[in-house]
């Protein structure tokens, strides 16, 4: 052993053998052991979560849809989302990694998470020491968790290249170049910009803010208000490329009509309950309680001690500012406020929190209230929704009731996990197989149909077996979907098993025409 750690770089020996400080300085100043750090990290947060296949219904759905692509089944045409085509593509593409394509998106998400840590970490240092850049990436994963990110939710996605955008826009603000360089790197930032928001089109936030500090830099530079506009058309062009792309796609193909309405369409008919979004936002703010502190409290108490942070470009921390206002200014302007919409706000807010973090006494509390904050909220709300949401085990003896009771024709869930169909690889009886669409009010108006005949057109073409939850889990209830759901599952259907899946009881129901099977009951 004594050979083997004598044999070490010196960094790596010093990390090893110093006292905590001078390990904990050696590691963040190193890009190789930030990034095993950050790695271990994110296994710690997130390996107790792979293969569970209900940890969050957005993702088992983005998982479905990818799978069913390689299939043949067209996003907005054959399944119905408003999500934008790229995230799909994504998992389409993660599905040709092999297995069930859970562990694979997870494994893909985590990835993905250690590098928009390391992201951070490289841009905090403009502005924070090694260490309180280090930092910035661990608040990074911690809160994550703590706004219910811990799987493959899509910010753990698109994260990652508006972090590197966010990245290139630092330097572009800080370092000098002639104006036409700036135009061509104002192309590629906006390109990616393009190529996120076919992830999630609340990127746009970003890229408007990215884009008016493009044009005030560019202004600064000497050009002319029409070079400055001209300049502009080209960056939003590049910006809309990818979107006018898919639009172009759907259009040879005769489907523009379904990629407007869903894409573009659909949001504005979505009805929120805004007392419900209130207390999430609520809870949400105080929740970043710590980023409060750090951001607002400790600048002004570090500013009359004299303290600098020690970063490498203190100048690069206005635009910083800039892109954490217009990040938050846009989750605020969603009005409806769900956790995992905090996510984006988390990349500028750590490294906005940089420069408070990594300190000596008396200062380190910032670092103990936040890193410790973070680490017992995620693992409470990890551990909980994990118990809440049922294990593979669970979720397995219900499909062993879907099974026996399914014989050539579709599986509806009429609420519950989308997963239960990519699990039990039926066929999907609609368009609308993301539950909650039709079973809650929120988007019973932003489908294009009406969500009661298309709950009718599904009964009416018989499907094998129906699951329903004992209780309705999507709120505010549709009830005369969920009241005509009940109703003909009484008259054409039997209760063929019951199961549950975490806190959820569920029911099976078969179709009285395949009566022939033997029925059973599982508790």
């Amino acid at each position: 052993m004594v050979d083997f750690i004598a044999a070490l770089p010196g960094r790596a020996r010093v990390a090893l053998l110093g006292n905590l400080g001078v390990r904990l300085r050696v590691l963040a100043a190193d890009k190789a052991l930030v990034l095993l750090a950050y790695t271990v990290l994110a296994l710690a947060l997130r390996g107790f979560t792979f293969g569970s296949p209900t940890i969050q219904i957005d993702e088992q759905f983005y998982l479905l849809v990818g799978d069913r692509m390689l299939h043949g089944a067209l996003p907005f045409v054959d399944i119905w989302d408003r999500k934008p085509i790229g995230l799909f593509l994504l998992f389409a593409a993660i599905r040709l990694l092999g297995g069930e394509g859970i562990v694979q998106y997870q494994l893909v998400a985590m990835l993905s998470v250690v590098a928009t840590s390391l992201v951070i970490w490289r841009t905090a240092r403009m502005i924070a020491s090694p260490l309180g850049a280090l930092c910035a990436g661990v608040a990074y994963q911690l809160f994550l968790s703590v706004f219910f990110c811990f799987g493959g939710q899509s910010p753990v996605y698109y994260n990652l290249p508006v972090a590197l955008v966010g990245l290139w826009m630092t330097d572009l603000m800080i370092r000098r170049r002639k104006p036409g360089a700036l135009l061509l790197h104002g192309l590629g930032v906006m390109l990616v910009i393009g190529i996120a928001l076919q992830i999630k089109y609340t990127v746009m936030f970003e890229g408007i803010g990215f884009g008016l500090a493009l044009m005030w830099r560019i202004r600064r530079m000497g050009w002319s208000r029409p070079q400055v506009t001209l300049a502009a058309v080209a960056w939003c062009a590049a910006a809309l490329l990818p979107t006018v792309a898919a639009l172009a796609y759907y259009a040879a193909i005769g489907h523009a009509d379904a990629f407007i309405q869903a894409n573009f369409l659909s949001i504005f008919a979505r009805h929120e309950p805004y007392l419900a979004s209130l207390w999430r936002l609520t809870k949400e703010m105080l929740a970043l309680t710590p980023f409060w502190l750090a951001l607002f409290l400790a600048p002004r108490r570090f500013g009359k001690l004299g303290l600098t942070a020690g970063g490498e470009a203190p100048q690069a921390l206005p635009f910083l500012r800039i892109w954490g206002l217009t990040a938050f200014g846009g989750f605020l302007l969603l009005g409806t406020w769900y956790d995992h919409y905090l996510a984006p706000v988390l990349v500028p807010l750590s490294i906005l929190a940089a420069p408070a973090l990594g300190r000596l006494t008396p200062h380190r509390w910032y670092t103990r209230l936040l890193l410790g904050f973070g680490a017992v909220a995620a693992l409470v709300v990890t551990s909980v929704n994990m118990s809440d949401h049922g294990s593979r085990a669970e979720m397995d003896v219900l499909l062993t009731q879907i099974e026996s009771a399914r014989a050539k024709g579709c599986l509806y869930v009429a609420e519950g996990d989308p997963m239960l169909y990519h699990l039990s690889n039926s066929c999907l009886p609609s368009r609308y197989v993301f539950p909650n669409h039709l079973v809650s009010l929120t988007d019973s108006e932003a489908l294009g149909v009406d969500a009661q005949a298309e709950a009718h057109h599904i009964m009416d073409s018989r499907p094998d077996v129906v699951v329903i939850t004992a209780q309705p889990q999507a709120h505010p209830v549709n009830w005369p979907v969920r009241n005509f759901l009940m109703a003909r599952l009484g008259s054409d259907y039997v209760l063929y098993g019951k199961a549950r899946v975490g806190t959820r009881d569920f029911l099976v129901f078969q179709n009285k025409a395949l009566s022939g099977k033997r029925v059973v009951a599982v508790r």
